[in-house]
């Protein structure tokens, strides 16, 4: 299959199931891309199955199933990419995070930046540089070059909005450019000079925050446009549904948005900016912990439009602003962390973020790229910048440190805080916070795994498999069951490869291989493992135990790990699987069984889970 182009393989099945309009929702499992459709009869299935990469197609549980193999995840995500449906989280497998909301959010968020941090990265790093030629005078900020330049670098955060609401647009599977026409409106410039005053629709009064760089409010307002154009698909006739939908959502998410997100942010924002205000003036060393600690927290929901106001209403009135002191040590306690995970990730990939994103926080206090895209997917390095933050901001404002000029927390920003307070107090609690955000992460902080297993997750070609013999164990104790007899189309017709099932008697899932795991669905069913030979093997556990979403498994590995022969995959609740009405049967089979010599079940009766079950001739 290493010849298939998956984009037009992707085209080709959206085409051949009757387009997108009668795609009621997708989802993908190990090795089939599920369809949901609104019609059956407008699909073409003989065209499908004959469409190079598929190798069949079938109808189960309302479902219209194209079994791809172990492409499937290529296949999906290529799909989303020319349809609203498919993409890389959103399938059974990517279930929602496990955990508290925090965690679930953090998820959320993550993916929802993920597209857009290459860029986001850039943008940092060309701000750090801009802002370090107009510190040293290189450029002047009235020069038309520097004009021109601030707007190439600063373009992607103040518009964020519109650039979150095409990722967010396809996580919450509604339209991209419905979810961009939303964003634009937060951002438009007449809603921008509103920000801060009191304005009306329809006769109710709400106040009026600014939208450019925020996060929240688009993904909020995307994820109900979801829920709303779902709706209006279904209740509106076809003869104007197609026009109508994207009119109605616009003319009630954005009102909507503006009625309720803002206010809320607002009122939200000022009680934050009065407690802190009282806070500095009866225990300024709290207040320092509090700014420092979660300043950074306050930037994600768009909390702290409430204290910039105050911060430069200070500098204004009287000259200086305390506030902003202990912002020093959350940014640079946040950056110290990105640069250790820089040093001490085994991933390449997020190395390669982590470095600039550090660069650019220390330098010039934007830490956006390495908010979303380090610290807070990893969620330590969050937490240790946050513990950093805390303990430096509440030592900068014990020193009385302040600053005479509105600048974004960085070493550039310095000469800001040498005048008002003690300046040496204020690089002892920076100092600290670097020291403790540094040191945690890069002793306690996630290692992550080599980016280098994602190659060896691939399919191999015949050249890659090794010459001899392996054994494959069975995986589970229990009986065995031919093929054949699997009561499942795909499995039993063996166009997934050799094989065998076993009906157990026990609820853990072992390796049958020493390996990489290269496929680990999130939902703990199915796990494929690549040998050191070359040999790739299927576990999966249940028939279309999919439909669960990963309500009684828990798997033990994740994609990337290496397992000896022997080592737990997932514990299972087999008690769960039956009582929602499915077969627990483990299914393993040799998924590139074409490029073997042989593949012969040897597993027969009765078998403990260690012994051999398959013998494969390379």
């Amino acid at each position: 299959m290493a010849s298939v182009n998956y984009r037009t393989l992707a085209a080709d099945i959206l085409e051949g199931v009757g387009g997108e309009e009668n795609i009621v929702g997708a989802t993908h499992c190990a090795t089939r891309l599920r369809l949901t459709l609104r019609d059956d009869a407008k699909a073409n299935t003989a065209g499908v199955e004959k469409l190079p990469g598929v190798i069949t197609v079938m109808k189960a549980g309302g479902q219209y199933q194209v079994v791809i193999g172990n492409e499937v995840p290529t296949v999906f995500a290529e799909l989303g990419k020319i349809s609203r449906f498919g993409g890389e989280e959103d399938s059974a497998e990517a279930a929602p995070a496990k955990g508290n909301i925090f965690n679930r959010f953090i998820q959320m968020v993550s993916s929802i930046f993920q597209p857009i941090l290459w860029p986001l990265a850039a943008a940092g790093l060309f701000k750090a540089f801009l802002s370090l030629a107009g510190t040293f005078g290189w450029m002047s900020a009235e020069d038309s070059t520097y004009v021109i330049l601030n707007a190439s670098a600063d373009a992607l955060f103040y518009f964020l909005p519109l650039f979150l609401a095409i990722t967010a647009a396809k996580r919450f599977k509604a339209n991209q450019f419905t979810a961009m026409a939303i964003a634009g409106a937060l951002v438009y410039p007449s809603i921008v000079a509103l920000n801060g005053t009191q304005a009306n629709f329809a006769g109710i009064p709400f106040s009026v925050m600014n939208y450019t760089s925020s996060v929240i409010p688009i993904i909020v307002a995307v994820w109900l446009l979801g829920y709303l154009e779902r709706f209006l698909l279904k209740v509106l006739p076809s003869s104007i549904r197609n026009f109508m939908t994207p009119l109605l959502a616009m003319a009630i998410m954005v009102p909507l948005t503006l009625l309720t997100v803002g206010p809320a942010t607002i009122f939200l924002a000022n009680g934050l900016s009065s407690g802190i205000t009282a806070m500095f003036s009866f225990a300024p060393w709290l207040a320092g912990a509090v700014m420092g600690g979660f300043w950074q927290v306050f930037v994600v929901f768009g909390l702290h439009w409430g204290l910039v106001p105050v911060m430069l209403n200070d500098i204004a009135t009287t000259g200086s602003s305390v506030m902003m002191a202990p912002l020093l040590p959350a940014v640079l306690a946040q950056s110290a962390a990105m640069l250790a995970v820089a040093l001490r990730s085994h991933s390449a990939k997020r190395r390669e973020v982590a470095a600039p994103a550090a660069f650019s926080g220390f330098l010039a206090g934007v830490t956006e790229p390495g908010i979303y895209g380090v610290n807070l997917p990893l969620k330590k390095p969050f937490y240790f910048g946050i513990a950093g933050g805390a303990v430096g901001g509440a030592i900068a404002a014990m020193g009385g440190s302040a600053a005479n000029a509105f600048v974004f927390p960085s070493l550039i920003g310095l000469p800001a805080f040498t005048a008002i307070g003690s300046f040496t107090t204020l690089l002892l609690g920076t100092g600290v916070a670097i020291a403790i955000g540094f040191l945690l992460t890069y002793f306690f902080g996630p290692r992550e795994t080599p980016d280098t297993l994602d190659a060896d997750a691939a399919a191999p070609s015949a050249a890659t498999i090794a010459s001899g013999s392996v054994k494959v164990l069975a995986p589970v104790t229990g009986t065995a069951v031919a093929l054949s007899d699997v009561p499942d189309k795909v499995f039993a017709s063996g166009a997934m490869g050799v094989g065998l099932g076993i009906i157990p008697d026990e609820n853990t899932i072992h390796s049958p291989v020493a390996g990489t795991i290269a496929v680990a669905m999130k939902t703990g069913h199915a796990f494929g493992i690549k040998t050191d030979d070359g040999v790739e093997v299927l576990v999966h556990i249940g028939i279309d135990t999919v439909q669960m979403k990963g309500e009684g498994f828990a798997p033990a590995v994740t994609r990337g790990q290496r397992v000896e022969v022997g080592d737990l995959l997932a514990t299972v609740d087999r008690a769960k699987i039956k009582d929602a009405g499915f077969s627990d049967m483990t299914i393993m089979v040799v998924t590139n069984t074409k490029n073997l010599t042989a593949v012969v079940p040897v597993g027969q009766g009765h078998l403990n889970h260690g012994v051999p079950a398959l013998d494969i001739e390379l």
